[in-house]
């Protein structure tokens, strides 16, 4: 074999370490982000939850600290406009308040303590700590973190939220959170995701899906909004319908032990453009289960148990 001479051969490495470098300059942090979609994704939903109060300050502290890919949580509007973290319609679960959370204004629920259940529900993992959290805003949770994290954000029961998709793209342009590769947006209701992809068609959006047993039928799997037809009846049009709109899906595993989905659906639904997320796993052996079927992501109460069979 003939070898070149060694300048040459110089020349030609630093070349293609050059090109190397310049493809990854070409590429943006939002087409950046999307390539990522790829790969495997660690989802903290509504933080660490599992070890803390479930959106608040603290659970997303933890989570970042383990190095999660994603901040998963829920964005609602108050009776004042403003944009809260917030997972139920009602506060009565997770704060010493009761009604309906849109009834309220921002100051009226910062007065809320949202973390003294989560000790009262948990006993094992109880912080005194955790007496008196508030209720989080998105812009403190964007303050808080920036740029050096990525989130996951639901339109939260957009029925009775009116206004919150428009609120919510002017805070992540506000944030510069689209085109820094930062933000994916979810939601079961896919008028609330074409409504956001209206306002700004950049925003990588992630329909939402919910399969159970038809009440008619019950060995017939249907989806919740019927945005789908049921696993079993699904094509591959149905998937690039989806893929018209969305860079992945997110779907449930189990409905009552039930499996609902199968590393068919995930390799269609791949196959299709579209990485496939579930929700929400917390327990190791059927992480490991979905992981071996080929899922792009997993949503989890508990990342540190999911970053122990990713690492």
């Amino acid at each position: 074999m003939q070898r070149l001479p060694l300048v040459t051969a110089v020349s030609l490495g630093l070349f293609a370490g050059a090109a190397a470098t310049q493809a990854m300059a070409d590429t943006s942090p939002l087409e950046q982000q999307l390539k990522d979609l790829q790969s495997f994704q660690v989802i903290a939903h509504r933080g660490a939850s599992g070890h803390a109060p479930e959106s608040t300050m603290v659970a997303y502290e933890l989570a970042h600290e383990w190095d999660v890919d994603y901040l998963e949580l829920d964005a609602q509007i108050t009776a004042d406009g403003e944009l809260v973290v917030f997972h139920d319609d009602s506060i009565d679960r997770t704060s010493d308040g009761e009604g309906e959370i849109n009834d309220y204004t921002l100051e009226e629920l910062k007065a809320l303590d949202t973390g003294t259940w989560f000790n009262e529900e948990n006993p094992d993992s109880a912080d005194t700590a955790f007496e008196g959290a508030q209720m989080l805003t998105l812009d403190e949770l964007f303050d808080h973190f920036g740029h050096d994290a990525r989130y996951y954000i639901e339109t939260k029961s957009p029925q009775l939220n009116p206004g919150l998709e428009e609120a919510l793209v002017e805070k992540l342009e506000e944030h510069d959170m689209i085109e820094s590769g930062r933000v994916l947006v979810q939601s079961f209701e896919q008028d609330s995701l074409l409504k956001v992809q209206e306002l700004n068609d950049d925003v990588p959006l992630i329909q939402l899906v919910w399969y159970y047993p038809s009440e008619e039928d019950n060995s017939r799997l249907v989806e919740w909004t019927g945005v789908t037809p049921g696993p079993a009846e699904i094509t591959d049009e149905d998937f690039q319908e989806v893929a018209d709109y969305a860079v992945g899906i997110g779907t449930n595993y189990l409905y009552d032990g039930r499996e609902v989905i199968d590393a068919d659906f995930i390799q269609r639904a791949q196959e299709n453009g579209l990485p496939v997320h579930v929700y929400t796993i917390n327990e190791t052996e059927e992480m490991e289960r979905l992981m071996e079927m080929g899922v792009n992501g997993l949503f989890t109460n508990y990342p540190d148990r999911l970053l122990e069979l990713v690492e």
